[in-house]
């Protein structure tokens, strides 16, 4: 055992990172929205649209290694509700983009609160376990309260 070298000797790949884009990567352009046709109807007003992805990844910005996660974005539409295709090409503009959670989840629905413009918007993001700990990040938008 004398002989054996401790892993820390053997494993130099602590201070690496692997290169990565900022947030200004993100490409808020592809959002599009068409107009929701029941917006002044009583069933239309209270109607909620979620939608989810567990195909989501964007990178440590520290390490540059991926992070993957499940998204869940919910929203009560007003006048506009998101194209599907765009919001697809949104999601993967964060593939190689270094961004904490926490900062990922408020840059979402900021952006998707201004390309939609919903009575409310959550995004939620499940992420995969690192290193035994999971964690599950919540951002809230509501139009009546930030009135």
């Amino acid at each position: 055992m004398a002989n054996e070298r401790q892993a820390s000797d053997q494993f130099k790949a602590l201070d690496k990172s692997i290169p990565f884009k900022g947030e200004e990567a993100i490409d808020t352009d592809v959002l599009e929205c068409f107009d929701y046709a029941y917006a002044d109807s009583a069933t239309g007003q209270g109607m909620e649209i979620v939608t989810t992805t567990e195909e989501f990844t964007s990178v440590c910005p520290f390490s540059g290694l991926p992070d993957f996660a499940r998204v869940t974005i919910t929203y009560t539409p007003d006048r506009h509700c998101i194209e599907l295709r765009s919001l697809k090409y949104y999601l993967m503009s964060y593939r190689d983009v270094g961004i904490w959670y926490e900062h990922l989840v408020n840059r979402m629905l900021d952006d998707l609160v201004r390309a939609i413009q919903p009575r409310r918007l959550s995004v939620e993001i499940v992420c995969n376990p690192r290193g035994g700990l999971a964690s599950t990040v919540t951002a809230r938008y509501d139009e009546a309260s930030r009135q």
